[in-house]
């Protein structure tokens, strides 16, 4: 009996110690791991967001742009071909465009007759070229570091279009006092870990818009990311229209329904 008392009160006293080591080690961790929690995105306003939101063509096309002269030379758009530029819901270009628009690429074909592969001007049933032919060189030019595909950005990260739009814009000169910043990497706010591969895309007057819109970073960060909503979910409209549609059905339904039951029971005690 004593044997078994002796045993409790030293078990206890291991679970007091465990817990102890425990909460201090818990302690110690979260400073780090609050250095390194990302900042929560900035909201802003979209066009597209809410139940009736729609596109904004001039905004799209610009996005467009930006994508092409920036984000273009790393990431790939695999999804996204060029006619879809030109169809309902999109950016708005005409075909003529759209034709010219995949005139300025090139696209890895083949093989032919002899079996060898050749490039040749894109054309608008041709989806965005990458600009690196697989993931390894990709790496290999990055300095190990792989540019996403773009394609479904937008909705495949949590608050995708204001996630986008911040990290974009979310860069510092300097990284704040204490924090060892790796080499080749930058300091960004809004990126986990604060340590981000890609340098700054996006400086004011880095890309001439002709429609009058502000050259600024944060405008080019702002239509390219409604770009990439757009090019993540291209029928957005078309499905907040249908959405619409049928909750309008669904009013007049319930409506017909709630009229006929009072018809039906009129006459009798309830």
């Amino acid at each position: 009996m004593k044997s078994l008392t002796m045993f409790s009160q030293t078990s206890v006293r291991l679970a007091g110690i465990a817990l102890v080591a425990g909460a201090l080690a818990l302690a110690t961790a979260m400073p780090a791991e609050a250095a390194g929690k990302a900042d929560k995105p900035t909201s802003y306003e979209w066009t597209f967001s809410g139940p009736f939101g729609t596109f904004d063509r001039g905004q799209l096309q610009r996005g467009y742009q930006v994508y092409k002269e920036v984000c273009a030379a790393c990431h790939a758009m695999s999804k996204i071909a060029f006619r879809n530029l030109s169809q309902p819901g999109g950016p708005g270009f005409s075909e003529d465009q759209v034709k010219a628009l995949a005139a300025e690429f090139e696209i890895e074909d083949g093989p032919d007759e002899n079996g060898e592969t050749f490039f040749r001007t894109a054309v608008a049933s041709d989806r965005f070229p990458s600009p690196f032919p697989n993931q390894q060189a990709a790496r290999a030019a990055m300095g190990g570091a792989y540019p996403p595909d773009l394609s479904v950005m937008a909705k495949a990260r949590k608050n995708g279009p204001n996630y986008l739009k911040s990290l974009l814009t979310g860069y510092l000169d300097e990284p704040p006092e204490g924090f060892e910043l790796g080499d080749g990497m930058y300091y960004n706010k809004y990126f986990p870990g604060h340590q981000i591969a890609m340098a700054p895309p996006l400086y004011d007057e880095g890309i001439e818009y002709t429609d009058g819109t502000a050259m600024t970073a944060d405008q080019y960060a702002k239509d390219v990311t409604a770009f990439m909503m757009w090019a993540a979910e291209p029928a957005l409209e078309q499905r907040k229209q249908m959405g619409l549609q049928v909750m309008i059905f669904m009013l007049i339904f319930a409506a017909l329904l709630y009229l006929s039951k009072q018809r039906l029971w009129r006459n009798i005690e309830h």
